[in-house]
């Protein structure tokens, strides 16, 4: 009893002194530029000018929206930037004096100002606005707008990210790929960074440098190309030659990195160590800036907010008359019905997580980092008194806890697996065992007090129930291995052990397929604890009951009754000291199912004479973008007297139970709760609580405890135990001295990528959190699923593509290509919602806010308005599916024109739900095709992908032949034809294991570039204080040779084909043509229609 489920919340110090330091001296000052005696950069979210001479700074900008990436114009007067006013990130400009901001761009999707052309025209930068991969997008291409407003111009580049025009605006040098918020430093693998030159007028591109590592930033001065890179370790400025060709170092910076680059006049100002420095290009010498930022700080100021949207893990007292929230570090009680709200431990800076009632009603135990490492804690839920630590665990990270019925014990696990026992008095803490395959969090005390039950997963990665003595210390395993059992719970009234077991084998029939699959395997089972306790379930008779004389009884059960009180006090005291008795042997085979049937259950706790579980949806287990199923489970009983399932309540997220077994707490949708009975026919919205969760919150102390918190989390769930060789604590003072200087939560998500980027390694991720203060307005915008161009004799917006989706299929509806809108490639937008539609007025200005919203379009075959007509249309909200789905198509025609109809193609995006989706679509209709094209490039990942690889290396083993008719090929979907599957940079973590096992499994060449290089994944998410995130590395791939692999190398190529930009431009796709060589010179050597069996004479049997 009390035990917690939570599904949709995630359940899951050291005060740095401060440092003293000049009141003229600013750090973490972002991404400048500079021009004459002037800079720019960003602080504190807004952007800010000083001289180079250094001093104090002058605020350009002062909207909550965040700006950034500030380039001067070319003659000095300008500044473009990047900024959040509405929600998204536009292009902006401001008089370098100040002024008022003037909009550029409207599209939905962020545009990041790069440069400006030299004549100081046109804006340039980057947008992922009209790319066509998908899920999320994996390249950029490069865009200008006219400083003065217009609609921008596409380059021809097929993708394009950090650019620096030639000083004659003809050419450029720019970065393929872009890895600059990457948070992985020495990185080495698919997606390097070179720098490449393009020439606009000749159509030519040109690969200047050739490192396997990172060389970014291009900047173009004269006949010199100045760059970052990390060819020593850490990233310095380094310049190519354009005459000689030749390389050569610049700055020496030898402990922290060069950040964000920018040339301007005859040098470059850069960030290092949270400082501005500039570089003299003429005499090669760099000097650092005093520059004083007068920031009041606003990001930092002490609030009152609600924490109640940042609950991450909850409890219900005995009584049911209080719940208990941990949120934002704090710990709070909130009355079912009468009373106030209390947060229990106001500690700003400090964060206590995962509290528990004890069943007795006298404490609360929780975790906090006060000492600098989570301990376990007790206080009062009245608020009164002081806390006492009961634990000294050091360095470690305890995870969920649960208290023992007596109120003298808290079980608990930690981040390796381990169960612990602690006793609260004694405060000795004594190990129980170890899940070496996943967490030990599924564990349940027995009514007395002395055995806790548990599962752990064996070597064939089948779970089974265990049962410890804290008498014995011994351990006994309860189940065999031969079925996958967990979630056990004891019966309180002493009898029974129930827990959840994947017995059934239900069978469902896949149609696309002809095959089968195991479904829905899990049932509830109840086993008795001694061998001579009859069944819960053993059959039943109703009989007549037989009357003696009722006088005689009458006496006889007055005596009785004095007799049973007498009786039933010696049998409590005795229960006290009596501890519960289990037959171990024979305990699973006197198991019985309960009869409510199998399906998806989980979170089983027993209580006196009904068991409760949850019940998944049966859609639960099938992943589908349109599963009605998919919001929230429902909380069932089955009752032992009854021998009858109901449903106490459905649609929520997670539950908690009091220790009592009375009373349940409910986490509804939106992030509501509510206490209620253990009944059934319960509703969201009964007995609802409030989550109005007050606190004041102290940004900087909460970043600080984040910070050390994040450093932990690495520390502590790495997948390596030496840190990749990195000196972690090291590390750690490296990068603490930055804490007094942040001025934002964007500042610190800057630090902690800094600090994670020193292990090396893949899926480093951060972001998230929320500090206390205003919020820019999110603004949304509108697509027609269509690109434009400008006639430019009239001004007009024609259609120069329309994307026609997939209209059977809701989530590729082309608002354009519906029945009765008879709008065509080369008509002119007309008019929006009544709004002429000329250049320079931008189209998507007019869309802003239209997403889901009717609209009426007027649409004319030519540039006048005669036989125009109007249509009533819906705008989506992102159009990235109609520009993936247009992709897909096109090289599928591609593939089939070139190969006259004997190759098909697939492309897998991810190794998720949108992979899996596509290639059910593509695959079994093109399986028996001569040959097919497996294109896994820009894929981003997510499971293992050995469903995909099973089936591409599924091959015919006979066939069926009726009368009169074709033979059936056996298994129908059994790949017949040859096989080559294309991958590039972009490919990575799934997109590595993919072609890894393709290769591997010897079904076909990989053609293209070598993949991303990232196979360190990570398997858990625990929310930091503020509901950011910071993912911790858990999990490395190794070869059947015994060695790590893939990981910072990713999986090469066995042709090399470069997408060279200026092939792209031409209309080619190189990787693509050299997949359909390569298959149709395999199919001209090996024919795969001769792998098809003949069909024989007829037999005779006369």
């Amino acid at each position: 009893m009390g035990k917690r489920v939570l599904i949709a919340l995630t359940l899951s110090f050291l005060l740095v002194a401060n440092t003293v330091f000049a009141a003229d001296e600013s750090r973490l000052m972002r991404r400048p530029d500079i021009y004459g005696d002037m800079i720019v950069f960003s602080y504190a979210g807004d952007l800010w000018t000083a001289p180079t001479s250094g001093g104090t700074a002058t605020r350009l900008t002062t909207h909550i929206g965040g700006e950034a990436y500030a380039k001067f114009s070319p003659d000095g007067k300008t500044v473009a930037f990047s900024a959040s006013y509405d929600g998204n990130f536009d292009v902006y400009t401001i008089p370098a004096a100040g002024g008022v901001p003037k909009r550029l761009t409207w599209h939905p999707k962020a545009d990041m100002v790069l440069d400006w052309h030299p004549s100081g025209k046109k804006v340039l930068f980057r947008s992922n606005k009209d790319t066509k991969t998908n899920p999320g997008p994996r390249y950029a291409r490069l865009y200008t707008i006219d400083s003065k407003g217009g609609y921008p111009e596409v380059l021809p580049l097929f993708e394009g990210q950090l650019t620096s025009y030639s000083p004659d605006g003809k050419k450029i040098a720019y970065n393929r790929m872009s890895r600059e918020f990457r948070t992985w430093k020495r990185y080495r693998g698919g997606m390097e960074q070179n720098i490449w030159t393009y020439d606009f007028k000749k159509n030519k591109a040109e690969k200047l440098t050739e490192y396997e590592g990172t060389d970014a930033f291009p900047m173009w001065y004269g006949n010199t190309i100045y760059f970052i890179s990390d060819r020593d370790h850490t990233m310095n400025i380094f310049c190519y030659d354009l005459d000689t060709k030749q390389i050569r170092k610049i700055t020496d910076h030898d402990e922290y990195d060069v950040k964000w680059p920018s040339l301007g006049d005859d040098r470059i100002i850069y960030e290092n160590a949270g400082y501005l420095y500039v570089l003299d290009l003429k005499t090669e010498k760099t000097a650092r800036l005093n520059i004083n930022v007068p920031s009041e700080h606003n990001l930092k100021r002490e609030a009152y907010i609600n924490a109640g949207n940042l609950i991450n893990s909850f409890d219900l007292s005995s009584s049911g008359k209080r719940a208990m929230f941990g949120a934002r570090g704090d710990i709070f009680t909130v009355p079912a019905k009468k009373g106030e709200v209390r947060n229990l431990t106001k500690t700003p800076g400090i964060r206590e997580r995962s509290p528990a009632f004890s069943p007795d009603g006298n404490w609360v135990a929780y975790f906090s980092d006060r000492t600098g490492e989570y301990e376990l804690y007790l206080t009062k839920p009245d608020g009164t008194g002081k806390e006492e630590q009961i634990t000294k665990i050091g360095e470690n990270y305890p995870l969920g806890m649960l208290w023992s019925p007596d109120s003298k014990h808290i079980a608990f696990f930690d981040q390796l697996s381990w169960l612990y026992c602690l006793d609260v008095e004694s405060k000795k803490i004594t190990k129980i065992d170890r899940n070496e395959y996943g967490d030990l969090r599924d564990f349940s005390w027995s009514a007395d007090s002395k055995w806790i039950t548990y599962s752990k997963i064996g070597d064939n990665n089948f779970s089974s129930v265990y049962l410890y003595s804290l008498t014995k210390d011994e351990k006994f395993q309860a189940t065999s291995d031969l079925y996958n059992d967990y979630s056990p719970s004891f019966d309180p009234d002493g009898k029974y052990l129930y827990f959840l077991t994947d017995r059934t084998i239900n069978i469902r029939f896949r149609n696309f397929e002809m095959g089968w699959e195991f479904v829905s395997p899990t049932t509830v089972c109840v086993t008795t604890l001694k061998a001579d306790t009859p069944s819960p379930l053993a059959p039943e008779s109703d009989e007549i009951e037989v009357k003696e004389d009722e006088k005689e009884d009458g006496d006889k059960d007055k005596a009785d009754k004095e007799d049973d009180k007498d009786d039933e006090k010696k049998d409590e005291e005795e229960k006290e000291d009596k501890e519960l008795e289990i037959d171990i042997a024979g305990l699973e085979s006197r198991a019985i199912s309960l009869p409510i049937g199998s399906g998806n259950f989980g979170g089983l706790t027993a209580i006196s004479g009904k068991v409760i579980y949850g019940e998944f949806p049966p859609n639960a287990g099938v992943i589908s973008f349109t599963d009605a199923g998919a919001n929230g489970g429902a909380l069932k009983y089955f009752d032992l007297k009854e021998r009858e399932e109901k449903t106490i309540i459905s649609g929520i997220n997670g539950w908690a139970i009091s220790s009592s077994g009375n009373k349940i707490l409910y986490a509804g949708p939106g992030g509501s709760f509510g206490i209620i009975d253990v009944a059934a026919g319960k509703k969201i919205g009964d007995e609802s609580i409030s989550t109005n969760l007050q606190m004041k919150t102290d940004p900087a102390a909460e970043w600080r405890q984040i910070f050390y918190e994040a450093w932990r989390l690495e520390r502590d769930f790495f997948y390596v135990e030496n840190m990749h060789g990195v000196n972690w604590k090291k590390i750690k003072k490296r990068y603490e001295v930055f804490l007094p200087y942040l001025t934002s939560r964007g500042d610190l998500n800057y630090v902690l990528g800094e600090l994670q980027g020193e292990l090396n390694v893949g899926h480093a991720y951060i972001g998230g959190g929320r500090a206390p203060g205003p919020r820019s307005p999110l603004i949304g915008g509108g697509y027609l699923g269509c690109d434009f161009e400008i006639d430019k004799k009239t001004g007009l917006y024609k259609f120069s593509k329309i994307y026609t989706g997939r209209n059977w299929d809701g989530r590729f509806l082309a608002p354009l290509a519906q029945a009765g809108i008879n709008v065509a490639e080369g008509d002119y937008l007309l008019e929006i919602n009544g709004r002429e539609l000329v250049y320079p007025t931008n189209v998507h200005e007019l869309l802003e806010n239209t997403a889901g919203h009717q609209i009426v379009i007027k649409v004319g075959k030519n540039a006048s308005d005669e036989d125009a007509k109007e249509y009533t249309i819906e705008p989506l909200r992102n159009d990235t599916n109609l520009r993936y789905a247009d992709w897909i198509e096109s090289n599928r025609q591609k593939v089939l024109k070139a190969s006259g109809g004997k190759i098909g193609y697939l492309h897998v995006p991810d190794t998720n739900v949108q992979g899996l989706m596509e290639f059910g679509k593509y695959f079994f209709p093109q399986a028996g095709m001569d040959g097919i094209v497996v294109d896994v490039r820009y894929n981003s990942g997510g499971w293992i992908p050995n469903y995909f690889i099973n089936k591409l290396g599924q091959k015919m083993t006979n066939t069926f032949k009726r009368r009169d008719r074709k033979p059936m090929e056996i298994p129908v979907t059994a790949v017949k034809g040859h096989l080559a599957c294309i991958i590039n940079g972009y490919a990575g973590s799934g997109g590595d294991a993919f072609p890894y096992y393709f290769k591997q499994a010897g079904l076909g060449p990989l053609v293209g570039m070598k993949t991303w290089g990232g196979l360190v994944g990570y398997d858990r998410g625990i929310p930091l204080l503020d509901g950011g995130f910071i993912s911790m590395p858990s999990i490395g791939f190794i070869n059947m040779d015994g060695e790590w692999d893939v990981e910072r190398i990713g999986v090469a190529p066995d042709i090399e084909v470069d997408n060279r930009p200026d092939l792209v431009v031409d209309g080619h796709d190189p990787q693509l043509e050299k997949a359909v060589e390569y298959l149709m010179e395999q199919i001209k050597k090996d024919p795969p229609a001769k792998k098809y069996p003949s069909t024989p004479k007829d037999p005779d049997r006369s």
